[in-house]
């Protein structure tokens, strides 16, 4: 399913592109040109699209988001467009710095944590569309075909949709003493 693949990649990596530049903005970074973000878009598309290869960890993902905010800082410091500078006023300082740092930072985060649920989802869902479709495969299938399967013993005669609703339920445990 590259197709898939690449789509998710493309929109993951606009968001994400976009997210960045605003965050980078607010944190005291001039204005970028406009090519700069889509050939940021294009590099982190790129990248997420090798690896949406297969589910990926969360440390994995953190590992690859705060590699590219950094280099999306990078590139949006050289890609900025310089305004003439004001009379009476410093510029970066410490504080710059910090809330540079801080914003791509949570911006990883973010992103890593957003691409990890949104993983996690899609593969929950697939794996269910994949049963249903089997179950409904079996349903259908002549008498003769579901013979070919026997039984295991002591298992009772519940409907498709009772035992595919059974394995959807997500198991938790009670919490734990406060």
């Amino acid at each position: 399913m590259p197709a898939l693949r690449l789509l998710r990649a493309i929109a993951f990596a606009v968001v994400c592109v976009a997210i960045s530049l605003g965050m980078h903005v607010l944190a005291g970074g001039a204005a970028v040109d406009a090519a700069a973000p889509a050939g940021a878009a294009v590099l982190v598309a790129g990248g997420a699209f090798v690896l949406a290869r297969r589910q990926r960890g969360l440390g994995t993902l953190l590992t690859a988001a705060f590699a590219a905010q950094y280099g999306l800082h990078h590139l949006f410091s050289a890609a900025a467009v310089q305004p003439p500078p004001v009379p009476g006023h410093g510029h970066g300082g410490l504080a710059a710095d910090v809330s540079m740092l801080l914003a791509h930072v949570v911006t990883a985060l973010l992103s890593a944590y957003w691409l990890e649920r949104g993983e996690t989802a899609l593969a929950t869902l697939l794996r269910l569309l994949a049963a249903s479709v089997l179950t409904l495969l079996v349903c259908w299938a002549p008498p003769a075909v579901r013979r070919l399967a026997p039984r295991p013993s002591g298992e009772s005669r519940a409907s498709s949709v009772t035992r595919l609703l059974a394995a959807a339920v997500s198991r938790r445990d009670h919490p734990g003493p406060a």
